[in-house]
C-alpha cells in the first residue's frame, strides 16, 4: 500500500524534538533547597528567586509552542520532501533544541545589572530562528514541494515572514547591549501578540492551507 504521507515519518521526528526542547526547559527551575529554609517567610523569598527562571520558561515554552504549530502548518502546505528540505528542518530543529541554553542564561541574569548578554543572545537565537525558517520555505519553494498555487503562495508571505522577523530580532538583539530590560519587555509583548494572533487564525481544517500563525 503506497504511503499517503511521504512526510509523516518526518514530521513525527520533528514531534518528537519538539517535546523533547519543551521538556528540558523546567530542568533549570527546582525546588529551593531545604537546607536553607528555616520559615515559611524563608520558603515565600526562596520561591520569589524562582520568578525569573518561570517568566523565561513561559516565554521559551511560549515561543516553542508557536514554532511547534507554524512547523505543522507548513507541513500542511507541502506534498512531498526534498533533501534541501530535509537539511532546512533540521537546521530549525538545532534552533529549537539550543532554546533551554538561552532560557536559562535569561533567567538567571535577567534582573541583574549585567543581564546584557542573556538578553542579547536570547533575541539573537529569535533571529537564528527566523533565518531558519527562511531557509524551510526557500527550500520547499525552490524544490517546488507546495501542494497547490494557493499553497505557493502562502509559502512565499512566511517566507517574507520569515525576513522580516530575523531582521526585527537581530535589531533587538543590538539594542539590547544598551537597553537589556527595555528588549526583554518588547520581545515578551512580541510573542504574547503572535500567540494571540495565532489563536485567531488557528482555526483551519486538517490539511487547509491557512499562513503561518506567526511572524516568524
Amino acid at each position: 500500500m503506497a504511503e499517503t504521507n511521504p512526510n509523516s515519518r518526518l514530521e513525527m521526528f520533528c514531534d518528537g524534538v519538539f517535546a523533547i526542547a519543551l521538556t528540558l526547559l523546567v530542568l533549570d527551575i527546582r525546588v529551593p533547597s531545604s537546607d536553607s529554609i528555616n520559615s515559611s517567610q524563608d520558603l515565600w523569598r526562596a520561591l520569589g528567586h524562582l520568578a525569573p527562571s518561570l517568566f523565561a520558561f513561559v516565554l521559551s515554552f511560549t515561543i516553542i509552542l508557536i514554532t511547534w504549530v507554524n512547523h505543522h502548518v507548513t507541513f500542511q502546505l507541502v506534498s512531498r520532501s526534498s533533501a534541501a528540505f530535509v537539511y532546512a528542518n533540521g537546521f530549525l530543529l538545532l534552533t529549537v533544541v539550543l532554546f533551554p541554553f538561552p532560557t536559562a542564561l535569561l533567567g538567571t541574569y535577567l534582573f541583574t545589572d549585567h543581564s546584557a548578554p542573556a538578553v542579547v543572545i536570547y533575541d539573537a537565537m529569535a533571529a537564528v530562528q527566523a533565518a531558519g525558517w527562511v531557509l524551510v520555505t526557500t527550500a520547499a519553494l525552490s524544490t517546488r514541494l507546495t501542494r497547490n498555487g494557493h499553497a505557493t503562495a502562502v509559502m512565499r508571505e512566511n517566507r517574507r515572514f520569515g525576513y522580516f522577523a530575523f531582521a526585527l530580532y537581530s535589531l533587538l538583539a543590538l539594542i539590547a547591549l544598551w537597553l537589556p530590560g527595555t528588549v526583554a519587555v518588547v520581545t515578551t509583548v512580541l510573542w504574547a501578540f503572535w500567540l494571540a494572533f495565532g489563536f485567531r487564525r488557528f482555526g483551519f481544517p486538517e490539511g487547509s492551507t491557512e499562513r503561518s500563525p506567526s511572524g516568524a
